[in-house]
């Protein structure tokens, strides 16, 4: 951190462009080389992710969304455990310093870190030859023993997910040429849609508490919808069906579906949506659907857990089990 008596050029990037994100008294005004956050009798929630240039994001994304989206998955983590944002830490790894690049990106995580109430506790900088690297730790608070865990699901649970799924996989597409971007030549309004649920994620903290109150076991959607069901499964002990006509789309989505632009597993498998995944009691199922209703986030059931511990089945329209060849993105 800072040295005020010798300022390095570290230390006048950190004054420069984060010292007026860092809020939160426990931050001591990021001239320490940690930080105190206050426990205030919750137990408090840890959750880390990265995001790599040309693994999470293009290196042509402009910068307000690549912070953005390094923040936002992370809330969405918060989000999917119940928890209330506290803070966060950043490792930045960059290859220059230019004001271009960090003006933009530095405010718009300051404009997120004070949307969702999560201040900039501390961090590191440092310099890298190779693809840039946004290193996120974010903290949570719950009330003690109420975080949702991914282990509590139960047979007869019903299984609900928020928002659209498949959104951010289409966007992908569209930003590197491939067939989307075909498909949708004409259509703008549609294709910045996409673009934006890729760049820019919409993690579901207005559910967190509705969450905690009704859910059973919950994670958030980063890998793909089957593949994250499948890893929530196995760490409950139990298996589920899904209703695949029930999985909620965009209508953008819906319609390059019927019009065999891509297939419904592009949809389940790739990743990027940052949506919550949870499983829920038949008794409190209409009760989270409501909580999103009122807080303006479509809640859908799209399954029930079911004994036993072989893979989730993913069910057609006429009951027939898609063979999947590929459940989720995978990062090695």
């Amino acid at each position: 951190m800072a040295n005020p008596h010798n300022p390095s050029a570290e230390d006048s990037l950190i004054a420069r462009y984060f010292k007026p994100l860092a809020t939160d008294p426990g931050a001591f005004g990021l001239v320490d080389d940690a930080a105190v956050l206050s426990a205030s009798g919750d137990d408090i929630v840890v959750t880390t992710d990265a995001v790599v240039e040309g693994v999470h994001y293009l290196a042509t994304d402009p910068p307000d969304t690549i912070a953005r989206k390094a923040l936002r998955v992370n809330l969405s983590d918060l989000a999917a455990k119940g928890a209330t944002p506290a803070g966060f830490v950043l490792t930045l790894a960059l290859r220059s310093k230019e004001d271009a690049w960090l003006r933009p990106f530095a405010d718009a995580l300051g404009e997120d870190a004070k949307t969702f109430a999560c201040p900039l506790l501390g961090g590191d900088t440092v310099s890298t030859p190779g693809p840039q690297m946004i290193s996120i730790t974010a903290f949570g608070r719950v009330p003690k023993g109420r975080m949702v865990g991914r282990t509590g699901a139960r047979p007869g649970d019903r299984i609900l997910v928020t928002g659209t799924i498949g959104d951010a996989a289409l966007g992908l597409d569209v930003l590197t040429g491939g067939a989307v971007a075909g498909a949708l030549a004409s259509e703008q309004e549609a294709k910045e849609m996409l673009v934006s649920r890729y760049r820019v994620p919409q993690p579901r903290n207005v559910l967190a508490q509705a969450v905690r109150d009704h859910a059973s076991a919950a994670m958030d959607v980063s890998d793909g919808l089957a593949g994250d069901l499948t890893k929530l499964c196995a760490a409950s002990g139990v298996s589920g069906t899904i209703d695949v006509a029930n999985v909620p789309l965009s209508a953008a989505a819906a319609g390059l579906i019927a019009g065999n632009v891509v297939c419904v597993e592009t949809l389940l498998a790739g990743g990027d949506d940052y949506e919550v995944l949870c499983t829920v009691p038949p008794a409190q199922s209409d009760a989270l659907i409501a909580a999103g209703q009122a807080a303006g986030v479509a809640v859908t059931a799209i399954g029930t857990i079911v004994a036993g511990h072989e893979r989730p089945r993913f069910l057609d329209g006429q009951g027939q089990e898609l063979a999947l060849t590929r459940l989720s993105y995978s990062h090695f």
